[in-house]
């Protein structure tokens, strides 16, 4: 099914994401995580790719073994260091899976390389045109409540995203957000941008102090006070931090849910225990 489609009903809807194994790395144990997140029935599941696509193909054999599992997959696809040929074959690929779902990205290059390669989309735009123009998929496309970093300032990075809408994405997912109010000021903009396509939150729950460190440090995402305040009580505590962050982000999601938005996407960071927590403390919410 196209999430498109999905985003259509009159109700909250909750989707995950999971990401493949390192390059050379088996997939068995993903499959199995991917099984268990798909049990819970979520609206679909996103299947990140490594930078560069380097891991493409686990992304396809991830993708596949989630829509035979009844749920749809949404399967990423980076553009700055994979040949527009490739591009093509890829999504010939996903066509004969039954795979209607493609997260459009720029994506960043492999540490090896300098500079894209020749004949390359450069901007997560082009590849959504080309997926538009090829037909067959619905489009989503990512965005930064808090600005990307590459991005001079906000006001910029959301011309970018203009941009992306009007190549034809269908939808587009946040990056993590720790504060809500970030979200519905960036929604307004959006809507004073005439940007109007469905918008999904992206959610992280947050239960170990150093992974939201590494985080931050790429992402540019701020912690509000009130979540500082959480990492620094219950940060060297594992089971404690475990507790206060699946709280916070359920929280998280009441909170959005009353004020409107539609769409939560629970990045999962491969653990459906914690999925499953917050989807059972939000069951008669989703």
């Amino acid at each position: 099914m196209r999430i498109s489609n999905i985003l259509q009903k009159n109700e909250v809807i909750a989707s995950c994401e999971i990401f493949p194994p390192k390059a050379g790395s088996k997939l068995e144990q993903t499959f199995e995580i991917a099984s268990k997140i798909a049990a819970l029935k979520p609206a679909f599941i996103s299947v990140t790719c490594g930078a560069g696509g380097s891991t493409a193909v686990y992304t396809e054999k991830l993708a596949q073994h989630i829509e035979k599992s009844s749920v749809p997959a949404l399967a990423h696809m980076t553009c700055v260091a994979t040949k527009k040929e490739e591009i093509s074959m890829i999504l010939n690929e996903y066509a004969s899976m039954g795979i209607e779902n493609i997260l459009a990205l720029r994506g960043d290059l492999p540490k090896d390389m300098d500079k894209p390669p020749a004949g390359c989309y450069m901007y997560a735009n082009e590849l959504v045109a080309a997926i538009k123009k090829r037909g067959g998929f619905c489009i989503g496309a990512a965005c930064y409540p808090e600005g990307h970093v590459e991005s001079a300032n906000q006001d910029e990075d959301i011309g970018f995203l203009k941009q992306k809408v009007d190549a034809g994405c269908d939808f587009l997912t946040t990056q993590m957000f720790f504060d809500n109010n970030v979200l519905y000021k960036f929604l307004y903009k959006l809507s004073q941008k005439g940007i109007n396509i469905p918008v999904l939150a992206g959610i992280m729950p947050v239960t170990n102090k150093l992974q939201i460190r590494r985080i931050l440090e790429f992402s540019g995402t701020a912690l509000p006070p009130r979540f500082q305040n959480i990492l620094d009580k219950f940060g060297d505590n594992p089971a404690a931090m475990r507790q206060a962050g699946i709280a916070y982000a359920t929280e998280q999601i009441v909170d959005l849910a009353a004020n409107n938005v539609r769409g939560i996407h629970i990045y999962t960071m491969n653990k459906p225990d914690i999925a499953q927590q917050i989807i059972l403390n939000l069951s008669e919410i989703l």
